[in-house]
């Protein structure tokens, strides 16, 4: 059965460095919003086209799986809603999930991310100090079930399954 590594963790958790290594353990289609944003746009979010190409990346993710191609999606996937939607449409690929989290303690972010910027400043963008702690407490971390890749539970309030809500997340994904 083909499977999709679903890369979790904040900016500077190693989730592209470990991406790289999956793919090429497993011959997989790695994608990666950040390789594509700021070749195509010069910036990490531009005015929504990031939802845009995610949801295009994983549409194509999704195809990939149902021709028999493991994937590895490197978007980061900070709320439980983001996964438990990915898990919901790989399985109905016919395809495995595996959530791939990557914790990283604040000092050892900051290096990292500082690192990237002065080695490969034209493949980056730039973090503040403030950008690191606010996307902190954005960050859902995932609990021992959801990695254990228990059941997934239904969608949010007013949505009436996860297709509707991925498609409302990444609009260009139907």
């Amino acid at each position: 059965m083909t499977m999709l590594f679903l890369m979790i963790g904040l900016p500077g958790a190693g989730k592209t460095t470990r991406a790289r290594q999956l793919a090429e353990e497993h011959g997989a289609l790695i994608l990666t919003p950040d390789e594509w944003m700021i070749p195509l746009f010069g910036e990490p979010e531009a005015d929504g086209k990031r939802d845009v190409l995610e949801g295009r990346l994983l549409r194509l993710g999704l195809e990939a799986l149902r021709l028999g191609t493991n994937v590895v999606l490197d978007f980061g996937c900070w709320s439980r809603d983001e996964r438990s939607a990915i898990r919901c449409l790989v399985e109905s690929a016919g395809a495995d999930c595996r959530l791939v989290y990557l914790p990283v303690d604040h000092e050892t972010q900051r290096a990292r991310i500082a690192h990237r910027q002065s080695a490969t400043p034209d493949q980056t963008f730039p973090m503040s100090e403030a950008d690191l702690a606010h996307w902190r407490t954005l960050f859902e971390e995932p609990d021992a079930a959801e990695l254990g890749g228990h059941e997934i539970g239904g969608p949010p309030p007013g949505w009436s399954g996860w297709l509707e809500w991925a498609a409302d997340r990444w609009p260009s994904l139907t």
